[in-house]
C-alpha cells in the first residue's frame, strides 16, 4: 500500500483537501474534498470565517477516512499576511481579519510623518515590499483601534499556524508565512526586535519561528475524536506561494517562477536577499522560502480581476460563465489595445471590477471597454504586460538573464493568458503541474517523512509525474 499524505491548500476564493503519494516512481494526486472560502462583515470589517473554514478543515479528514485514505501525515497552507491573536489561556481574542480591509489605508504614511519608519529603512532589514496590507500595517492599524486587544495577546499566530493549533492544541510559527509580516530580518532570518520595538508592538506575541518540515505534533484527542484519525502535522511552507515554488519543475537557474492564482507571484530563487534602494523602488521583495532561499518576486494582482468579473456575470439561476466562455470573449476582442495598471490599489475590492476597469481606461483617456470580451482582453493583456515589466526589473536587479516562464497553479490552464505571456515577455512557457500550491505542501511532507531525499529529486520526480505544456513565443 501507498503511503498517503494530506495536503489542505486554502486561498482566498476556495480550499481543498488533496491525497498525495507516489507510486511506480511517480507522484499522484487525488482531491479530496473541496469548499468555498469568502469573505463576511464582522464588527466593521471584512473578515474571513475562521470558524467556518476549520469546520470544513475537519470534514475534510472525515472525508479522506470515509474513501479510505488514512493519511501519515498532512500540512495546511494559505495565503499570507492575515493573523488571529490568541490570550494567555490560548483563547483566540481578534477576528482574523482580511488583507483586502480597509484599516491599513493611510498607516505606512502615518509612521513616516511621525519619523517612526522610513520605509527605505525598513525595507533594507527586511526586503520586504510595500503593500499596504501587510501584516505590520495591520498590527499598527488594530493598535490604534483596538489597543486593548494588543495588550490582552500573548500570541499572534498566521493563519496556516492557528488552523494547526486547533488541529494539535502547539502555538508555533513557521518561517515562510512569518517573513510576510514585514517583521523578520532578511538577514538574522529571524523577529526584527529593533522594528518591533520602534512600533511599540509587545514582544511576547512573537513565537520563536520554525522551518517548513518541523513536526508540530499529532491531532489533540478531541479532533481525533470529532475526525476519527490521528495523524501527524507537518508544518509545510505554509504560505501558499512558498510551497508553489516547490513544485516548480525548473529545468536550469535561469527560470523564472509564477504562481498564478488569485495573485500572480512571479519571481525567481536567490540564495541572499537584495535590499537596496533600487529594489525596494522597483517594488520587489524577499520572502523567506524552504531551505532559506529567498523568493525574490513581485506580487501582481492576478486572476481575482477575471474571478471577479465572471461573480458579476452570474445569471438570474446563479449561473456563471465557464473560463473557456470567458477566454473565447476575450479572443473576438483581441485587437483592442487599452492597458491598466493591474497593480492598483483601486483594483483589490471594487464594487464592481466590470466598471472599475472600464473606468481605469477613461481615467487613462484610453479607448473604454463595451463588451466583456473587450474588458477581459484588457485584463489579459494588462497581465502580460505586467509580467513583462516584472521579468525586466528582475534581470536589471540580480544581472540574469531569464530563458523560461515556469507557471504553476490553476491559472496554468490558461493558455490563452500563457500564451500572451510568451508573446509580451519573448520566453518559452512551460505551463504546470496545475496544483503546484498543494504538490508544494506535499513535497515538504514527503521530504520531512524521508520518502524523497531532496527538493532537487522532488522536482525531477514532479516533472516526470506531470504533463508540462511548452508554448512558445510568436
Amino acid at each position: 500500500m501507498p503511503i498517503y499524505h494530506l495536503a489542505v491548500d486554502i486561498g482566498a476564493s476556495s480550499g481543498r483537501h488533496i491525497i498525495g503519494y507516489i507510486e511506480n516512481s511517480k507522484i499522484h494526486l487525488k482531491e479530496i474534498y473541496r469548499f468555498e472560502n469568502k469573505l463576511i462583515e464582522k464588527n466593521g470589517h471584512l473578515c474571513w470565517d475562521i470558524d467556518g473554514l476549520f469546520t470544513h478543515i475537519k470534514e475534510g479528514i472525515k472525508a479522506c477516512r470515509q474513501q479510505g485514505f488514512m493519511p501519515a501525515s498532512m500540512g495546511i497552507d494559505t495565503w499570507a499576511v492575515d493573523f488571529v491573536l490568541l490570550d494567555k489561556d490560548g483563547n483566540r481574542i481578534s477576528d482574523a481579519v482580511a488583507y483586502r480591509d480597509e484599516r491599513t489605508n493611510g498607516i505606512r504614511d502615518e509612521r513616516e510623518e511621525k519619523g517612526i519608519l522610513p520605509f527605505m529603512y525598513h525595507y533594507a532589514r527586511t526586503g520586504i515590499q510595500y503593500q499596504k496590507f501587510n501584516t505590520v500595517y495591520q498590527l499598527v492599524a488594530m493598535q490604534k483601534e483596538n489597543p486593548e486587544i494588543l495588550e490582552k495577546a500573548d500570541a499572534m499566530l498566521m493563519i496556516p499556524d492557528y488552523l494547526g493549533y486547533l488541529l494539535t492544541g502547539i502555538k508555533a510559527q513557521e518561517y515562510t508565512n512569518a517573513t510576510t509580516t514585514g517583521l523578520v530580518n532578511a538577514y538574522a532570518k529571524t523577529w526584527d526586535k529593533e522594528l518591533i520595538d520602534k512600533l511599540g508592538l509587545p514582544e511576547r506575541i512573537f513565537l520563536p519561528i520554525l522551518q517548513p518540515s518541523t513536526v508540530l505534533g499529532d491531532f489533540s484527542e478531541q479532533i481525533q475524536k470529532e475526525t476519527g484519525v490521528n495523524t501527524v502535522v507537518i508544518m509545510p511552507a505554509s504560505h501558499d506561494t512558498g510551497s508553489a515554488y516547490l513544485s516548480v519543475p525548473a529545468r536550469d537557474d535561469n527560470a523564472v517562477f509564477l504562481s498564478s492564482g488569485t495573485w500572480s507571484l512571479l519571481g525567481v530563487e536567490n540564495m541572499d536577499p537584495i535590499t537596496n534602494r533600487e529594489s525596494m523602488e522597483l517594488n520587489l521583495t524577499n520572502e523567506g522560502g524552504y531551505e532559506y532561499r529567498y523568493r525574490y518576486l513581485k506580487n501582481i494582482m492576478g486572476l481575482w480581476m477575471i474571478q471577479n468579473i465572471r461573480r458579476e456575470l452570474k445569471d438570474e439561476n446563479g449561473n456563471l460563465p465557464s473560463f473557456p466562455d470567458l477566454i473565447d470573449a476575450a479572443k473576438s476582442a483581441s485587437s483592442f489595445p487599452s492597458i491598466v495598471d493591474v497593480d492598483d490599489d483601486r483594483f483589490l475590492a471594487p464594487k464592481s471590477m466590470i466598471e472599475e476597469v472600464k473606468q481605469a481606461c477613461a481615467d487613462s483617456k484610453q479607448p473604454v471597454p463595451s463588451t466583456i470580451g473587450e474588458v477581459m482582453q484588457v485584463v489579459y493583456a494588462s497581465l502580460a504586460k505586467d509580467y513583462k515589466k516584472a521579468i525586466d526589473a528582475l534581470e536589471q536587479l540580480t544581472g540574469k538573464k531569464y530563458t523560461s516562464v515556469n507557471i504553476v497553479g490553476g491559472g496554468s490552464q490558461d493558455m490563452y493568458l500563457n500564451q500572451m505571456t510568451a508573446n509580451a515577455t519573448g520566453l518559452t512557457v512551460f505551463a504546470g503541474p496545475t496544483e503546484g500550491t498543494a504538490l508544494g505542501n506535499l513535497l515538504v511532507q514527503m521530504i520531512a517523512t524521508q520518502q524523497i531525499a531532496s527538493l532537487q529529486e522532488a522536482r525531477d520526480i514532479i516533472r516526470k509525474s506531470f504533463d508540462i505544456k511548452e508554448v512558445k513565443p510568436l
